[in-house]
């Protein structure tokens, strides 16, 4: 249970870490700055995103590597299964159905050699 809760955060950690630097503008987006363009108008103004996207996406780095440490831990804490059958929910029973049925004899079987009354020879069995 716990595995699977720490897997969710994780996993929902790493699309947030990717959307945060995605959103980050590059160190080239400042060159339109110097010709009127200025970040003035944004919603963080002109150096709070930065900050808040830098800050952000450490946090969330940081829990990544939390997370990706408790994965880690919590994985070698499981045994390891000795066979891929180990698992199974279902085991099939020894099956009984050789001991109910009648074991024949080479003696019992038909001779299918040979053609037996009112059949034609296959054209295997003549020897062309």
């Amino acid at each position: 249970m716990l595995l699977t809760i720490v897997l969710i955060v994780h996993l929902a950690v790493c699309a947030l870490i990717v959307s945060l630097v995605l959103l980050q503008r590059g160190k080239g987006a400042d060159a339109g700055t110097g010709f009127g363009a200025g970040a003035s108008g944004t919603v963080f103004g002109a150096r709070g995103s930065a900050n808040f996207f830098s800050r952000s996406t450490a946090v969330l780095a940081t829990l990544f590597f939390a997370t990706s440490l408790t994965l880690a831990y919590l994985a070698a804490q499981r045994p390891a299964p000795q066979s891929v059958l180990e698992g199974s929910v279902l085991e099939e029973p020894e099956s009984e159905l050789p001991a109910l049925l009648p074991r024949q004899d080479e003696t019992e079987l038909p001779d299918l050699s040979e053609p037996r009354d009112g059949e034609t020879p296959s054209p295997d069995d003549t020897g062309n």
